[in-house]
């Protein structure tokens, strides 16, 4: 079955981390470029990151220097941890295959004091 899997989001007070999963079944990860975006409440979806199968990346200008993209390939995940979180970084966070515009189910992450 060809899915994604969010995990890892949660409540986290502003200046901390969390390090978001994606658990990719059904193709590789590493053949492929994988996007996450982001949802705040009451607005669009937005992009916040990309990974090429070449492994570079590239961020929204918000999120550079903060939030990292990576892949473990034995694992076929993606991953995107994100270190100082604000307020406005809260939203329910998706991770997609563009190819396919295969999407997960997102997890929600809440940056709150």
């Amino acid at each position: 079955q060809v899915q994604l899997v969010e995990s890892g989001g949660g409540l986290v007070q502003p200046g901390g981390s969390l390090n978001l999963s994606c658990a990719a079944s059904g193709f590789s990860v590493k053949e492929n470029v994988m996007n996450w975006y982001r949802q705040p409440p009451g607005r669009r979806r937005e992009w916040v990151a990309t990974l090429f199968s070449n492994q570079i990346a590239t961020y929204t200008n918000s999120v550079k220097g903060r939030f990292t993209i990576s892949r473990d390939d034995t694992k076929n995940m993606v991953y995107l941890q994100m270190n100082s979180l604000d307020f406005e970084d809260t939203a329910v966070y998706y991770c997609q295959r563009p190819s396919t515009q295969l999407w997960g189910q997102g997890t929600q992450v809440t940056v709150s004091l």
